[in-house]
């Protein structure tokens, strides 16, 4: 019995490939070179060990009469705001973008400017971030949780329609054809045969949008669009840092037992 192996043939060395591979790691040492010499770094401040002792002290012996006080003006209720501030702006912002998601679907049927023109717009909505645009609708309706509902809303649908518009081209056509074959009109397509198969998407994307808003809503807060942010705000500029650990303990558990939440949704409808 022969127990000798043959050495297979190496594989061809793609010298092409092997120059790119290293043209794109010395560009990218070079950028990430660059771009660190235009950072002004002017050390690290005397008193940036105590000020980071006082916030952990803080958090580990938190304002717990801050949590609830009857005056509206407590942690849970400043919480409570912010979920609903993030829940309006994404609820409003799915139903919106749902016109937007099909005008932006790259289908067989719609020509390819369409569907690009679209993109293009989305774009331009995701590209204002939400605190510049909470600062426009405070000055527009005032300070207050109605801006930070509008400015997540309007971010919101950039994203959201993006996101709609790929789980629309994912789609298969055959249940389209069929609604088609027995004679049904775009209008039967759409409610029998394209929703349907689009909701599980739907609805996976837009909690992954609540949980997203929920962290921007908390920050939106700290230019006076409400919710939590305020607050927090205001017990850094005073260094009231006691209040600062229970608010954040109370962004973390927030945050978490939502992520948690809605995480189990999502996996129900995968």
């Amino acid at each position: 019995m022969d127990t000798t192996y043959k050495k297979l043939p190496s594989k061809p060395v793609d010298r092409k490939k092997q120059i790119t591979h290293w043209a794109l790691a010395i560009a990218t040492i070079l950028i990430i070179i660059w771009s660190c010499t235009g950072i002004d770094f002017g050390g690290i401040k005397a008193t940036a060990g105590q000020i980071a002792g006082a916030i952990i002290s803080g958090i580990f012996h938190p304002d717990w009469s801050y949590v609830y006080n009857g005056t509206g003006e407590d942690l849970i209720s400043q919480l409570w705001e912010t979920i609903c501030i993030a829940f309006l702006g994404t609820f409003i912002s799915a139903i919106i973008s749902l016109p937007f998601a099909f005008w932006a679907a790259n289908t067989r049927h719609k020509k390819w400017y369409n569907s690009r023109i679209g993109k293009i717009v989305l774009a331009i909505i995701r590209s204002f971030p939400e605190i510049v645009l909470a600062l426009m609708f405070i000055k527009a309706v005032g300070p207050g949780s109605a801006a930070g509902v509008l400015a997540l809303g309007f971010h919101s649908v950039g994203m959201l329609a993006k996101l709609f518009s790929e789980a629309i081209e994912n789609l298969e056509d055959g249940p389209n054809e069929a609604v088609t074959s027995v004679g049904g009109s775009k209008f039967n397509i759409v409610m029998f045969s394209t929703m349907p198969n689009l909701m599980p998407a739907l609805i996976s994307n837009t909690l992954y949008r609540f949980d997203v808003s929920i962290r921007s809503a908390s920050i939106l807060g700290l230019v006076g669009a409400g919710g939590i942010g305020y607050p927090l705000i205001i017990a850094l500029q005073y260094r009231q840092w006691n209040r600062v650990g229970i608010i954040l303990l109370g962004i973390i558990i927030m945050v978490v037992m939502i992520d948690w939440i809605s995480g189990m949704i999502r996996k129900k409808l995968v």
